[in-house]
């Protein structure tokens, strides 16, 4: 008997860490407040330009992003270098969703997936035109930020 105790105490310890399943109205809030979340991440890029993104970055050590063009992700630090360094060439960035799916995962992250129209026009005022997909994980720690995910361009 004494050596399923330890067989016993794990199984507590495993059904003890497992989440509820999100009510209908807690998904439905997940989903607005990062709909919202992401609203807001694409009108500060309008405002401000790339640096305008990375306020709605998560800057821990779990971050990581796969740019298009690469074939392996980048941590916070490489994206905000990028970020930093092309800033200076564009004079707008404007973004925005032709569709955009969300599934609350937790209370603190959600997955989304979303086909997205970039207009970008550099200083020169030569516009570029793209057309992305785009999938990604948010976690809301204080608010809402982008934790991981790739960006491909749609050809």
């Amino acid at each position: 008997m004494t050596r399923f105790i330890p067989c016993i105490a794990i199984l507590i310890a495993l059904t003890s860490c497992a989440q509820r399943e999100l009510s209908e109205k807690e998904k439905q809030e997940v989903i607005s407040s990062a709909r919202e979340a992401l609203d807001d991440y694409y009108r500060d890029i309008k405002k401000s330009g790339l640096t305008g993104e990375l306020a709605h970055l998560d800057s821990s050590a779990e971050f990581f992003w796969t740019p298009p063009g690469y074939d392996h992700p980048i941590s916070y630090d490489t994206v905000a270098h990028i970020l930093r360094s092309a800033a200076p060439q564009y004079s707008l960035v404007e973004n925005s969703f032709d569709t955009l799916r969300i599934i609350p995962l937790s209370r603190e992250l959600a997955s989304y997936s979303a086909k997205v129209r970039s207009r970008m026009v550099d200083t020169a005022g030569n516009v570029t035109n793209l057309h992305l997909i785009e999938t990604g994980v948010l976690i809301r720690r204080n608010r809402w930020k982008l934790l991981h995910g790739q960006t491909s361009i749609i050809p």
